[in-house]
């Protein structure tokens, strides 16, 4: 084993029969000193399991380009591009509270081959969708296979991952997102050419493509082995935890750390042993939402909290409506407008990436407060600019130019802190027993905000003018910094086991959190 030898700990250098979990924090202690390198075997299942919630990228993207077709071809009207742009967002409700029970009962690979085979039928569906009632029940089954990829992948992903790296591997998702979203603009402008009424179909059906193959490699990764002690399959767990952990005495304290946080005495060591109750997701919502203790009150405020701000503050007004910013902004050609949407995928796709290798570096907390107030800057700013350009009868080549330049900075800060951060965040926060169902209460929370925001988009900038919408949405982005600085601990580095105890104190958090550290800083240092 690489990062654990004999001249590096005296500890782990004599033979231990029975080691106890002070021992193992020890060793574990010693062998995180080293610095192993980047378990390749966890990345590849992070990466295998995130390319699922491409679906909802790409369904993001291609609908940017294609309602301008689906406009011209079913001839339906304002109210009803809306509704078909944002209303997969609510569909998405069924599908993430459906998988936060199935993921309890299935295990979390299962519900992501469920996820995708639902999405290949909804592409197809859509695809060939002769009307318009016709395209919204295609989307109810496409919405469905969205709510279950975005309710487990991050799961999946955290529960699998070491601690050191789990920001980074947990961000994937958020990646696969915006890859999702490149793609679709990408689709946009490939078939853009096309026969009207053939063009958006193309663009939709191709969905299909990466869903079975997804289902197909997913079949060959790992169950997840938090789920497994869950239904008491220590063995399957244990050579789990060995594959993607980086030691065998990391792997030993895991696992001992998962039998007690789902109520397995300690000293249990047989293979199968009787699954502890509530294994099956029975309850939770009592204890999630009824009778929470403080740490599980403080968790679902900080949840609700970063995905009502994620999404409020403009996000999918700005991806999916692009085209109608640009050409709001001076951007008269068809054709200009696509390639300038291409650039926001880009970009956004772009800095995602820069957002993997920050995370587990400096912090949660610095890269979003960081993310947050360049929101706020450039959606200020691109507030002003359309405003501007609104009330001039001339054409303003520098307003034009700050148009497009803010769009691209909005979604670089997002996609730099606030994308990521909110998937990372709300995958490691909850607690094993509450987990799968917290998550898929968060995204219930998000894709009814981002229905919102993108359902009512056109009629808000009618209403309170292009410019008015991004300086309310500034606003909206203003209050979620305060919002972040006041209640959101710092998680960076901590195991999953761990989270309880640094919440449960909305504005004392701090305290519990040096003293922390410091524990933390005296077993590494009784390790050495």
């Amino acid at each position: 084993m690489s990062g654990l030898g004999a001249e590096t700990s005296a500890v782990s250098a004599q033979p231990i029969d029975n080691p106890s979990v002070a021992d193992l924090e020890i060793e574990a202690a010693a062998s995180m000193n080293s610095k192993p390198k980047q378990n390749k075997f966890a990345f590849v299942c992070a990466i295998y399991a995130s390319l699922t919630t491409i679906l909802l990228g790409y369904d993001i993207g291609v609908m940017s380009g294609a309602i301008i077709f689906i406009k011209d071809d079913l001839k339906i009207s304002d109210v009803q591009v809306e509704i078909v742009m944002g209303i997969l967002n609510l569909y998405c409700l069924v599908g993430s509270f459906a998988a936060g029970r199935i993921s309890d009962w299935i295990g979390r690979r299962y519900t992501i081959v469920v996820a995708n085979i639902i999405f290949f039928a909804g592409s197809l569906l859509m695809g060939f969708s002769t009307n318009y009632a016709f395209l919204m029940v295609s989307r109810f089954v496409a919405g469905l296979g969205v709510g279950f990829a975005i309710m487990t992948a991050p799961v999946y992903t955290a529960e699998l991952s070491p601690a050191s790296s789990r920001g980074f591997l947990t961000s994937f998702t958020e990646v696969s997102i915006n890859f999702g979203i490149l793609l679709g603009y990408v689709s946009n402008y490939a078939f853009s050419k096309l026969p009207t009424n053939l063009g958006w179909r193309l663009m939709l059906g191709v969905g299909a493509v990466p869903a079975v193959v997804l289902a197909i490699t997913i079949l060959a990764m790992p169950e997840s082995p938090r789920w497994l002690v869950m239904q008491g399959r220590l063995g399957e767990a244990k050579r789990v935890l060995r594959k993607t952990l980086n030691t065998e005495e990391e792997a030993e304290l895991r696992l001992s750390e998962i039998k007690e946080a789902a109520g397995i005495p300690e000293d249990c060591k047989d293979d199968v042993v009787q699954p502890p109750k509530q294994s099956h997701g029975e309850g939770v919502w009592r204890e999630l939402l009824l009778h929470p203790t403080p740490s599980v009150r403080h968790v679902l405020i900080c949840a609700i909290g970063i995905h009502f701000i994620q999404q409020s503050s403009g996000i999918d007004a700005v991806v999916l409506y692009s085209p109608r910013i640009f050409g709001k902004a001076g951007i008269t050609s068809y054709n200009d407008k696509l390639l300038a949407t291409v650039a926001v995928g880009f970009v956004k796709t772009t800095f995602i990436l820069v957002a993997t290798f920050l995370l587990d570096r400096i912090g949660r907390r610095p890269l979003l407060l960081s993310s947050v107030g360049g929101m706020v800057a450039s959606l200020a700013t691109l507030g002003f600019a359309l405003t501007v350009i609104d009330h001039s009868a001339e054409k303003l080549n520098w307003a034009i130019g700050l148009c497009i330049a803010m769009v691209l900075a909005f979604v670089a800060f997002f996609s730099i802190g606030l994308g990521p951060i909110t998937v990372v965040y709300m995958s490691e926060i909850f607690p094993l027993r509450l987990r799968a169902q917290g998550v898929s209460f968060g995204v219930a929370v998000n894709r009814v905000t981002s229905g919102v925001t993108s359902m009512t988009f056109i009629s808000l900038y009618k209403a309170i003018t292009i410019g008015g919408a991004f300086f309310l949405y500034a606003g909206i982005a203003a209050m979620g910094w305060v919002f972040f600085y006041i209640f959101l601990p710092e998680t960076q580095g901590k195991t999953l086991e761990e989270m309880e105890g640094i919440f449960g104190k909305l504005v004392g958090w701090r305290e519990e959190a040096k003293k922390m550290k410091m524990e933390k800083k005296e077993v590494k240092g009784n390790g050495t």
